[in-house]
């Protein structure tokens, strides 16, 4: 890879910071460069395109917090972290989650639809199937709809008919026989 040098004039204390930095992390001033520049060039292009400001006010503890543990990153990583880029990394990691935990309650009620369509049709299936039961045996059986009580043949009505109008033919009323009234 070809390269080119850079030079460029800066305040002693901020020569004086990033010396101490490049000692730190066992770097070179061209390393600790290139990563400053590359660094812009990233954050730049990620936020090139239209931007919404988002502003809101947290506690002075909070707050405090927050400073203190972008120190002891900045300690640790030996890179420093904005509050920007804090705040919007918590943010993506809070959507990331949001979005599996959607997926996941979609999942689980699409699987609950399912399931009660199938318990449903199982519902429909025995009932249908009891139906189909009841049917079969009065076919099987020979059964009509008759009262339990009714003559098996029409014989056997004729014969009870008979013996009502031989027992009431002596009346000039009409002829009338219990029995005979339920055999027909």
């Amino acid at each position: 890879m070809e390269t080119k040098g850079v030079t460029c004039k800066i305040p002693l204390d901020l020569h004086d910071r990033i010396t101490e930095e490049i000692k730190q992390n066992e770097s070179t001033m061209s390393k600790f460069i290139e990563q400053i520049i590359l660094e812009h060039y990233t954050k730049g292009a990620t936020t090139m395109g239209k931007t919404r400001t988002m502003a809101f006010q947290v506690s002075e503890e909070l707050f405090q917090q927050i400073k203190e543990y972008l120190a002891r990153y900045e300690q640790i990583y030996h890179r420093k972290l904005t509050q920007k880029e804090f705040v919007i990394g918590l943010i993506e990691q809070a959507l990331e989650e949001a979005d599996e935990e959607f997926e996941a309650a979609e999942a689980a009620a699409a699987e609950d639809a399912t399931e009660a369509v199938e318990a449903d049709d199982t519902v429909d299936e025995i009932e249908d199937y009891g139906q189909e039961d009841e049917v079969t045996s009065n076919v099987e059986t020979g059964e009509d709809a008759q009262p339990a009580d009714a003559p098996e043949s029409d014989a056997e009505a004729d014969a009870a008919l008979a013996d009502c109008a031989d027992a009431d033919a002596g009346d000039d009323g009409p002829a009338f026989c219990a029995d005979a009234a339920g055999a027909v």
